[in-house]
């Protein structure tokens, strides 16, 4: 009876720490190549109006992006509010080259190809 006892919180303690590991983990970053860009002007704007009455802006960039070889490709994205122009960014994007997450960085932190490229 012990064993079974120390086997079910074995397997409990296994299993709370994949949940743990599994809430850390952010898949819209995990796995996906970088590239980087300089925030220009967004192409568009979509305005959401909320059953609150809030107003919802979406941002909408269509720009190259230079992998950190510095070659050129063409991204879409979206931000929740207007970024700052001349900022400069690392867009983790899939294969397909959809963007699903962005972190500014310094220019220091460019590779040398991107600040080539930009």
């Amino acid at each position: 009876m012990k064993k079974i006892i120390a086997l079910v919180i074995g397997v409990a303690v296994l299993f709370v720490a994949a949940v743990v590991v599994l809430m850390t983990v952010d898949f819209n970053r995990a796995g996906k190549d970088n590239v980087y860009v300089q925030v220009g002007e967004p192409a568009s704007t979509d305005e959401d109006k909320l059953d609150t009455g809030e107003v919802m802006n979406t941002y909408w960039y269509e720009q190259p992006a230079y992998t950190e070889a510095g070659e050129e490709i063409q991204v879409k994205f979206s931000a929740q509010k207007e970024l700052r122009q001349g900022a400069y960014l690392m867009l983790y994007v899939n294969k397909d080259n959809e963007v699903s997450s962005y972190d500014e960085v310094k220019e220091e932190e460019l590779p040398a190809a991107v600040k080539e490229a930009l």
